[in-house]
């Protein structure tokens, strides 16, 4: 379970972000880091209590229109190895103290639970809340169609709107699958077909106050 502390972050979540969303290759603003804003998400569990997993919407005012970006995050507490392209800073935590930030695509941890709650072996739970289950994150397909436990098994490859993770069988050889993050949120369900096997649907809040839902995530056939 994980524990959500009332503490302080040196430094913000949202300072570390303004100077790595920018280089995004998905980043759609200006370079105005100061219409940035937190806008919603979830956290999953880590069964061994040892890395925080986070899926933060972050909104950018700072173009022609509000744009919603998905920026799953893990907190540990040392480096983690041969994973230093996904390193987004470090922070202080009040309570935990040095924390280590990583973009969760490249954070095998993460891959593994996501996977698991589009099997339905996870929970969704809410983000500022402890031992709090979030209803509101639905996922659609599965668990039939997905199979069982995955891991991160192939490179991770950015694009203007998305991130695919090349996900395999944990433990051996066996069929690959895409896992796609949704960098650029869009309103609404992912067009069902051959190859998609699950998708996450959650909710965020745009800089007008508007409610919007849409495809955090989606496992599929290679390609799809």
């Amino acid at each position: 379970m994980a524990v959500i502390h009332r503490t302080t972050l040196t430094p913000t979540k949202l300072e570390l972000l303004a100077e790595w969303i920018p280089l995004r290759s998905w980043y759609r603003g200006t370079g105005d880091v100061s219409r940035l804003a937190r806008a919603g998400g979830f956290r999953l569990d880590d069964p061994e209590g040892e890395v925080g997993i986070e899926f933060m919407v972050v909104t950018d005012a700072s173009g022609d229109g509000p744009v919603a970006y998905l920026v799953p995050l893990t907190y540990r507490g040392a480096p983690l190895q041969d994973a230093g392209d996904g390193l987004v800073g470090t922070l202080e935590h009040g309570v935990l103290g040095t924390r280590w930030v990583y973009d969760g695509a490249h954070d095998p941890v993460l891959v593994e639970r996501l996977a698991a709650l589009l099997a339905g072996r996870a929970a969704a739970q809410a983000q500022s809340e402890s031992d709090t289950p979030d209803p509101t994150v639905e996922v659609l397909g599965g668990p039939a169609g997905v199979p069982g436990s995955l891991t991160g098994a192939g490179k991770v490859t950015d694009s203007a709107e998305a991130t695919v993770i090349g996900v395999g069988p944990a433990g051996g050889p066996g069929p690959l699958f895409d896992l796609t993050l949704s960098r650029v949120l869009l309103a609404g369900p992912a067009a069902g077909g051959n190859g998609l096997l699950g998708q996450v649907l959650a909710g965020w809040t745009d800089p007008d106050g508007a409610a919007r839902r849409g495809v955090f995530a989606a496992l599929g056939a290679p390609g799809h």
